[in-house]
């Protein structure tokens, strides 16, 4: 037991860190071969946060466990929204000024209540994964056209973006922590997957419950992390707009990936409970950054944290649910 702990923990760091290193040297090959900082910006590195999540979710679809990929979704974007954004406005109160941003959250609302819609009879199929797929390359068109809108008039969130983009590493550096991202990724991922399928059988979790918290927790480190090096070097656009950004990616993208690799019936869980947790967060969201403050606030912070811990406390405390 105690062997399969600090494994699934190894598997958390290199999964973390292999997606980081697979995104720095996409970036920056990206950047060599002349292709615009502001297409890198709000395709790679705006998806490489959902990196972990993609491969744990394609790992536990391709090992049977639906349940748990799903939940990853779910716990991910719970995790997301009530933990990270709960600190990140506990450390520093976010103002959100991109129209970007603005753009984004009602987008975000529209893909969870999908995802709702997707599951509402607890199966998820390959038609409504290949529909989830279609839609997050539509998703990324679209957003490429308004930036180049709204670059034009100048926005804080694009500028931020392109400042995070690797430059002048040569391309044999770059191709080498490419390829090494590429081969420590999957084996992270499966690392992490076995050992905590060995930890949810130890203490009597159901597949989806380890998806909603370690898993979940365990794979939104790399949104956890950009927030708050986003806040405290003042780029507050940045640090919202990686959450709303990875939550439609998870919806999209990583929810799909089950659909299409694994279609399955789901726990009714999935959508009895935890989808109504979601998106009560997510609109919860919304009235917080498009209020007439147009921030989130520390006492706003407070309250998503300690909803994010309510939630997490009956998970616990019903854990083979």
């Amino acid at each position: 037991m105690f062997e399969a702990v600090g494994l699934l923990v190894l598997g958390l760091i290199l999964l973390v860190w292999s997606a980081d290193k697979l995104v720095f040297g996409s970036a920056a090959i990206a950047r060599n071969f002349g292709i615009s900082p502001l297409v890198i910006g709000m395709t790679i590195l705006a998806m490489g946060s959902s990196a972990p999540e993609m491969m744990v979710s394609a790992t536990a679809a391709l090992s049977d466990k639906t349940d748990t990929a799903v939940g990853n979704v779910l716990g991910s974007n719970i995790a997301n929204i009530a933990l990270i954004l709960g600190i990140t406005a506990l450390i520093k109160p976010l103002s959100i000024s991109s129209a970007v941003l603005r753009r984004e959250l009602p987008l975000m609302i529209a893909v969870t209540v999908l995802a709702g819609f997707l599951l509402r009879d607890n199966h998820l199929g390959f038609g409504e994964g290949v529909l989830l797929f279609a839609l997050f390359g539509a998703f990324i068109l679209g957003m490429l056209q308004i930036s180049r809108m709204e670059k034009k008039r100048g926005d804080n969130l694009l500028d931020e973006h392109e400042s995070e983009i690797p430059d002048d590493v040569p391309n044999g550096k770059a191709l080498f922590w490419l390829v090494f991202g590429l081969v420590l990724l999957p084996v992270s991922a499966d690392l992490l997957v076995d050992n905590a399928v060995i930890i949810a059988k130890y203490f009597g979790m159901s597949d989806l419950v380890i998806g909603l918290t370690i898993i979940a927790i365990g794979t939104s480190l790399p949104e956890l992390a950009a927030s708050l090096a986003g806040v405290l070097k003042g780029e507050d656009d940045m640090a919202v707009g990686n959450i709303i950004g990875s939550n439609v990616f998870n919806i999209l993208a990583v929810m799909g990936i089950p659909g299409i690799l694994n279609p399955s019936y789901l726990s009714e869980h999935a959508m009895g409970r935890d989808f109504w947790v979601l998106l009560a967060v997510s609109l919860l969201l919304v009235v917080m950054a498009l209020g007439k403050s147009r921030s989130i606030n520390r006492i706003e912070g407070s309250i998503l944290f300690i909803i994010f811990l309510a939630y997490q406390s009956y998970l616990f405390m019903n854990m083979s649910a």
